[in-house]
C-alpha cells in the first residue's frame, strides 16, 4: 500500500531534475503519472521526447504505471490536452503539480523583451492555464455531485521571496506565482481543491547556469560527503510535494 495509491497526477517539467524526483516518488507511492515535458534547454529552446519517456520507462520498469506528455504548458489548447491526458489515460485527475520552467538570467538593464517574456510565459501562464483546466474539471465533477479531493501544488522560488540580482524576470514571475497559488485556494476549495505553494532549492540543471555554481556544487558535494547527507539533493523536495497531494 502506498500513500498516494489510487491517485492520478499530472507532474509538470517532469523530465529532469525536481519534476523526475516527483513523478519517481509519487508512482513508489502508487499514483498514477502523467509525465510532462516539452525537453526543452534550460533557456526553453528547442524541444527533446526523450527525457519524459526516460522517465516513464523508469516508473514502468519498476512495477508502476505512468504516460508521457510533451505538450507545452504555457499554451492554450496544449494544456488543455495534459489534463485530457490524464482523464483518458486513467480516467480521472486528482493531483496537479505545477513545476516546469526555465531561465533566461540578466540584469534589467541589459534584459530583453524575448527574455522578459519566454520567462514570465512559462513559469506564469504555464501555471496558469494546466491549472484553469484541471480547475474546470474538478468544478464539473464538484457540480455533478462527485466528492472532489483535489491537490494542487505550485512551484515559487527562494529567487522570488528573496530577490536574487539578475533575475527580475524568474523573481517576478515566482512571486506571482505564490499569490497566484493564495487565490487559487479561495476560489477553488468550495469545489473540493486545496492549493499550495512550495519554494524549493536544490542542484539542477537550471541551478548550474548561474555564475559561480560549479564552485559552490562542489563545496556543498565536499560537505554532503562528510555529514553523509546531501542537502541540495532534489530528492529532498518531493516527500514534502506528496504529502501534499
Amino acid at each position: 500500500m502506498g500513500a498516494l495509491d489510487g491517485r492520478v497526477a499530472i507532474i509538470t517539467g517532469a523530465g529532469r531534475g525536481i519534476g523526475r524526483e516527483h513523478a519517481l516518488l509519487f508512482a513508489s507511492e502508487g499514483a498514477k503519472v502523467v509525465v510532462n515535458d516539452l525537453g526543452g534547454s534550460p533557456d526553453g529552446v528547442g524541444a527533446d521526447l526523450s527525457p519524459a519517456q526516460s522517465v516513464v520507462n523508469e516508473i514502468i520498469a519498476a512495477g508502476g504505471q505512468a504516460v508521457a506528455n510533451y505538450d507545452d504548458v504555457a499554451d492554450w489548447d496544449g494544456s488543455q490536452r495534459l489534463i485530457n491526458t490524464a482523464i483518458e489515460t486513467f480516467g480521472d485527475l486528482h493531483v496537479l503539480v505545477n513545476n516546469a520552467g526555465i531561465l533566461r538570467d540578466r540584469v534589467v538593464v541589459n534584459m530583453t523583451e524575448q527574455e522578459w517574456d519566454a520567462v514570465i510565459k512559462v513559469h506564469l501562464r504555464g501555471h496558469f492555464l494546466p491549472t484553469k483546466w484541471a480547475a474546470t474539471y474538478w468544478r464539473e465533477q464538484s457540480k455533478a455531485g462527485v466528492k472532489v479531493n483535489a491537490s494542487i501544488i505550485n512551484t515559487t522560488s527562494t529567487s522570488g521571496l528573496m530577490s536574487n540580482p539578475g533575475q527580475t524576470n524568474y523573481g517576478a514571475a515566482k512571486s506571482g506565482i505564490a499569490t497566484f497559488t493564495e487565490i487559487c485556494q479561495k476560489e477553488l476549495t468550495r469545489y473540493g481543491v486545496r492549493c499550495n505553494a512550495i519554494a524549493p532549492a536544490a542542484r539542477t540543471r537550471l541551478t548550474a547556469t548561474i555564475p559561480g555554481s560549479e564552485d559552490r556544487d562542489a563545496e556543498r558535494k565536499a560537505e554532503a560527503a562528510e555529514v553523509g547527507f546531501d542537502k541540495f539533493d532534489p530528492a529532498n523536495i518531493s516527500p514534502m510535494v506528496a504529502y501534499l497531494a
